[in-house]
């Protein structure tokens, strides 16, 4: 593939990955303040979105075989534990942003949990299984991910293990 080509594609892949996350956010406040239609509108484009980005994905080559697939999920997970996300917080705290640190700090502790079951699945699958996993509980607060069933509280952000969301 030719450069200006793949940085197109490469950037139509973060704006379209965006919009689609931007607009499940805009479905989740429709609901709260009753506007049903309008939720579903916003999940339905959201969808949409979501397929264009999977398609510049696969048209540049980086969906791979399910190893391959971790592997670069591991990586990313590794790189927001290891060096953005403590230069991101280094940033929110010296300009005093108590929202933004609260917000680095709930993504940083839950991607570290995040690379490590990335990593065991990882090992299930170089050794041909799949990954055993009951059931994975994720806190809709902070992002804290969970294997087998919720906590009483986060251990992130102290959210009930009732509201924690099921997958």
């Amino acid at each position: 593939m030719r450069k200006m080509t793949e940085e197109n594609l490469r950037a139509a892949f973060a704006g379209e990955s965006q919009a689609h996350m931007r607009y499940l956010a805009f479905a989740g406040r429709a609901e709260r303040e009753g506007r049903d239609n309008v939720a579903r509108l916003f999940r339905a484009i959201s969808y949409a979105e979501e397929v264009h980005a999977t398609n510049h994905l696969r048209e540049l080559g980086l969906i791979g075989g399910t190893a391959d697939n971790l592997g670069a999920a591991i990586g990313g997970e590794t790189f927001e534990v290891e060096e953005m996300y403590p230069a991101y917080m280094a940033v929110a705290t010296q300009q005093e942003e108590k929202g933004a640190q609260r917000s680095v700090h709930y993504a940083l502790e839950a991607e570290k949990i995040h690379a490590k079951l990335y990593a065991d699945a990882h090992a299930a699958v170089a050794a041909g299984e799949d990954a055993a996993l009951a059931g994975v509980y994720v806190c809709p607060v902070c992002g804290h991910t969970a294997l087998g069933g919720a906590p009483d509280k986060c251990p992130i952000c102290a959210a009930a293990g009732r509201v924690f969301r099921q997958f």
